[in-house]
């Protein structure tokens, strides 16, 4: 297609048409929040769950939703097929909407949905995924559920923007975020996971509720590993056997070096790798995909858009 089409203001439009009021409190204050999930071969990977989790960061702002979770499903869909993409990557915004005032209070706005898909996006490439990722501990921490839940997707990520800013300049790939108190919390946009011997350590407090980091928790016991929910220490990711990250851009990712340090032998590890195949399959499967079109004959397995490690 010439042009992208997004769903936005209740009708789809090529994306140079697409538009929201300045005065939209999305644009003014980051009020709203988003979500993200990808396509492969022709399925949604477990859309209802990141549905589910949209509607819980929306309740959690008091947000009205402006369509129900059926319309929203729908919508979604129909905005993948109106690209034409099997692969693809989703992102959905609930923006407060405007009434007509730039000021802070919000009575009378009136909520808006932003769609749009485009092709599939890993948030890096697949030679740096194969090499491993070089981690830096920021100076910028990340704000306790006090300030501003983590389990809520806000439109306001400037904390992870400034972290990310601080990496990028220091070399490193990635930006390891602590909190207040010097627990590891995430990556910028990713979950953590440190392992030692069968043991796979990952933190519990002042994160998002990754969809990802729910499947790797979920496909860990197959693979012999007793998964924990805790608070972590630096000294508990230098000393790690492995370590990796995950999200939907991009699934799951090796961590080889943090702070300088390198993790275990330095390069991807055979857990690592194994969880890596595990979650290919899944997502190459029909177990957690929704048909992008209705009624659509079932597709031979394929490899996934994170074939690095295959």
């Amino acid at each position: 297609m010439s042009e992208p089409i997004v769903y936005v203001n209740g009708e789809f439009v090529p994306q140079s048409q697409a538009r929201i009021s300045v005065l939209d409190h999305a644009v003014l204050y980051g009020d709203g929040i988003f979500e993200t999930a990808f396509a492969w071969k022709g399925r949604v990977f477990k859309l209802d769950a990141h549905i589910e989790r949209g509607f819980r960061s929306m309740a959690a702002i008091a947000l009205s939703a402006p369509v129900g979770r059926a319309e929203m499903r729908r919508l979604i869909l129909e905005t993948v097929r109106r690209n034409e993409l099997e692969s693809a990557y989703i992102k959905w915004v609930v923006t407060r909407g405007s009434n007509g005032k730039p000021l802070m209070d919000p009575t009378g706005c009136v909520p808006n949905l932003i769609i749009l898909a485009q092709p599939y996006i890993s948030r890096v490439s697949q030679d740096r995924a194969a090499k491993g990722l070089r981690l830096k501990t920021v100076a910028v921490r990340r704000p306790p559920g006090q300030v501003l839940d983590p389990k809520i997707k806000s439109l306001n990520y400037l904390n992870l923007v400034l972290a990310k800013l601080e990496a990028k300049a220091a070399g490193a790939d990635e930006a390891l975020l602590l909190d207040i108190r010097g627990r590891i919390c995430e990556v910028t946009g990713c979950n953590f996971f440190a392992l030692r011997a069968n043991r796979l350590a990952t933190p519990r407090h002042d994160i998002l509720a990754g969809i990802t980091r729910e499947t790797v928790i979920e496909l860990a016991p197959a693979a012999g590993l007793i998964v924990e929910e805790g608070e972590l220490e630096l000294y508990d990711a230098y000393t790690a056997d492995e370590a990796f990250i995950c999200s939907t851009a991009g699934g799951l990712i090796p961590v080889v070096e943090i702070d300088g340090r390198p993790i275990g032998s330095g390069e991807p590890g055979p857990v690592f790798r194994s969880l890596f195949d595990a979650y290919d399959m899944l997502i190459s499967s029909s177990r957690h995909g929704t048909p992008i079109v209705t009624g659509e004959d079932e597709q031979p397995a394929a490899a996934s858009p994170d074939a690095a490690f295959a």
